[in-house]
């Protein structure tokens, strides 16, 4: 018996729901196997009939969302900042939080640079390449580089930028080292390090703690062993007019700004909540 679109989705949404996983999962499922298609072109194919091929990969495909799959990276990407990112087990998923670390960099980057021509950045911690090639994308002035000590995640990044276009230029290493090493200066520091304790790592869902890259959410015994390193290197290679911007989790805001405060006297440094009210960013000012 053939299926039409809208009982196929019903079907998983249902299945995905017994199973105690989100059943708006389904629907990027079925927009998958159903080559890729956006929204308004799932509902106006509700009543199409799904073929026999499709409905299989449709049934192995919630099946692995089941088992614990995140669905990015069944599907193989995940949208930031509106574009479309490639993703696998190689990369942490993008989040939703992180666009606005994104926006609120390129924010003070035009208040505190306005007249300057090109301004040297680097985003540490490369992983799908979202933050780096943003900021590419979004600001021509900016001379990007992006630092990662996995040339896995590297690879994934280079595709994310030749396929939307960003000049970025991609350097293997371990935080900030490279750029001490090459006795190199930066206008601007971004990045979101890893930073769940690992006590908290235990607890978190299946999705996340079994199935991300570990070296891309372990953040040491109390979660800041990152931002320590930030503040022995920071001082190395930042001009002395710049711009610092690290993500952070929730409630570890004040700590890690007073991490820049002793690092940088005289510095502007501030938490900025998310859409979610969460202190999940914080930034520093330095020199005027």
């Amino acid at each position: 018996m053939s299926l039409k679109v809208h009982e196929a989705l019903s079907w998983a949404s249902s299945f995905l729901a017994e199973n105690k996983r989100e059943s708006f999962a389904a629907e990027l499922l079925v927009r998958h196997v159903l080559g890729g298609i956006s929204r308004t072109d799932m509902m106006m194919r509700m009543h199409d009939v799904i073929t026999a091929d499709e409905m299989e990969q449709l049934k192995s495909a919630v099946e692995r969302h089941v088992e614990g799959e995140p669905v990015q990276y069944i599907i193989g990407k995940e949208d930031f900042y509106g574009r479309p990112f490639i993703v696998n087990k190689e990369v942490l998923i993008p989040r939703p939080e992180t666009e606005e670390l994104v926006e609120h960099t390129l924010m003070l980057i035009q208040e505190h640079f306005p007249l300057d021509n090109e301004i040297k950045l680097a985003d540490i911690g490369t992983g799908s390449g979202a933050i780096s090639v943003t900021l590419a994308l979004e600001n021509q002035r900016l001379d990007v580089y992006t630092v990662d000590i996995a040339e896995a995640s590297i690879e994934v990044a280079k595709e994310n930028a030749q396929r939307l276009g960003a000049s970025v230029q991609f350097v293997h290493g371990d935080l900030l080292q490279p750029f001490i090493e090459q006795g190199e200066k930066l206008d601007v520091v971004v990045s979101n390090p890893p930073y769940i304790p690992d006590e908290e790592i235990a607890v978190l869902d299946t999705i996340v703690k079994d199935r991300e890259p570990m070296r891309a959410l372990s953040g040491g015994k109390d979660g800041y062993d990152f931002y320590r390193r930030f503040m022995k290197e920071l001082p190395l290679v930042l001009k002395e007019k710049a711009l610092v911007g690290f993500e952070v989790g929730a409630g570890q805001g004040s700590t890690v700004a007073e991490m820049l405060r002793v690092t940088f006297p005289g510095a502007y440094v501030y938490v900025k909540e998310d859409i979610n009210g969460k202190d999940r960013m914080v930034f520093a000012v330095i020199g005027k």
